[in-house]
């Protein structure tokens, strides 16, 4: 893991900072770029989470799912904690802390805001971090690959009904063709010219060439999330100033989801004696969430200045130290899985 991405929230928490400074001293720059907008895409913010969710689709090597069978019960964990537990635990947690423990504190439009921007994150389990996270835990390159590929395959059918599903049920108007379009531009778009781009590196010069490829890009992938991030709190300004602690209201629930998803595999992969190199990746990638696609469907759903988007924007403030401390936390605790 690299210097930059080691400190991923320190940059965002500066670049909600130069969000907030720029959206009170330019505000009507703001609003010129919010205009920009065809079918309820925002035009640069889709070029931004296109820079984001590309390079991930590239690492993306679907081939790896001849191998779907080698380690059952840890896909098997990955696909009952990421589709079955955790989008409904996040609801659950969004609505606990948001309609009854901050009841008092957060307007009923702005919790349901919030509620429904911890649903788009507790449906889009991670694609790409995943890969670092197991790196530091020494985990299965394979095995991981094969549970990224699974759940890319997954997310495209079973996002927008899990998505339309909780929101229905937590008394949010769905507009389907928006989340429909969103699926289309964020996964299967960006999907689509992964698959392209990587055959054709292949061809040229094997994985060495996707690697160096996908280097080059990298620093591209950071930037679109720090210039998403200074639109977003640009757009937020006004609301967080007057509410200072809506970003720890929202941080609480993601934090205890974080750590109980995490929980929830982990002990399972140990009574199920999943070996230590898949049960960390496994417990890992529930941890963790697809941020970038979260933010975008939320700006295409609710606007670039909905609580939604705010929601997910802290989700990626959080998501890196959470992800160091448990990733701690796996390596210490290697003695309670077989080798």
């Amino acid at each position: 893991m690299g210097r930059f991405e080691r400190w991923l929230s320190l940059w965002v928490a500066l670049a909600i900072g130069a969000g907030l400074l720029l959206g009170n001293l330019v505000p009507g720059a703001f609003r010129a770029l919010a205009a920009l907008e065809i079918a309820s895409v925002n035009l640069p913010v889709a070029l931004l989470i296109w820079a984001m969710v590309f390079p991930m689709m590239v690492g993306v090597d679907f081939k790896a799912l001849r191998h779907v069978g080698d380690t059952p019960k840890g896909l098997a964990i990955t696909l009952t904690v990421n589709w079955l537990i955790k989008p409904f635990t996040m609801a659950a947690l969004g609505v606990l802390f948001f309609h009854h423990v901050f009841a008092d504190l957060i307007p009923p439009d702005d919790a349901q805001a919030y509620l429904a921007g911890l649903i788009l994150l507790g449906a889009a389990p991670c694609t790409a971090m995943v890969f670092v996270w197991s790196q530091l835990t020494r985990g299965d390159a394979t095995y991981t690959l094969v549970q990224v590929s699974v759940n890319d395959v997954v997310m495209v059918f079973a996002f927008a009904p899990i998505v339309a599903l909780l929101l229905g049920v937590s008394d949010i108007d769905v507009p389907w063709t928006t989340l429909i379009l969103s699926v289309v531009l964020y996964i299967l778009i960006p999907l689509a010219a992964g698959i392209l781009t990587r055959a054709r590196l292949i061809a040229r010069g094997g994985e060495t060439a996707v690697d160096m490829f996908r280097e080059r890009v990298k620093p591209g992938t950071v930037i679109g999330l720090l210039f998403t991030v200074v639109l977003l709190f640009g757009f937020q300004g006004q609301v967080i100033l007057d509410t200072p602690l809506v970003i720890a209201m929202i941080a609480a629930p993601l934090l205890l989801q974080s750590y109980g998803i995490f929980l929830i595999a982990y002990v399972l992969a140990r009574v199920w004696r999943v070996p230590f190199r898949v049960a960390a990746p496994c417990a890992l990638i529930g941890t963790s969430n697809f941020f970038e696609l979260a933010v975008a469907v939320a700006i295409s759903l609710f606007g670039l200045g909905s609580g939604a988007a705010l929601a997910t924007v802290v989700g990626v403030l959080v998501e890196v130290p959470v992800m160091l401390s448990l990733v701690a936390f796996a390596n210490r605790t290697r003695h309670w899985f077989p080798d």
